[in-house]
């Protein structure tokens, strides 16, 4: 499912997939793991994603916030135009960086 590349202080995970319900919970866990080592940035990489329902946002909103109270912070890229219009709709790109796919 999803694949992280770590670097300093920051974590990069790319799940590769549609971020819908029947994922979700492998994607969660995957997080908090993350979150649990103490991680401060979080990138997700949305590359070869195409969906991301209501169950997905929560997930990566309720990622934000555990970011948050620990002075981290969540940066979201690869974004599809579909999706990135998404995260402009619902304001979730005033809560964190959403950065659409190059090119």
């Amino acid at each position: 499912m999803a694949k992280d590349r770590k670097k300093t202080k920051q974590q990069v995970i790319k799940p590769g997939e549609d971020i819908v319900a029947s994922i979700a919970e492998m994607f969660k866990k995957k997080l908090i793991e993350v979150l649990e080592k103490g991680q401060t940035k979080l990138i997700i990489d949305l590359a070869g994603v195409e969906m991301v329902d209501a169950v997905g946002l929560g997930v990566m909103v309720a990622a934000h916030n555990s970011l948050n109270k620990a002075g981290g912070k969540l940066t979201v890229t690869n974004v599809s135009h579909d999706i990135y219009g998404l995260f402009k709709a619902m304001r979730l790109d005033q809560h964190f960086e959403v950065r659409p796919l190059a090119g």
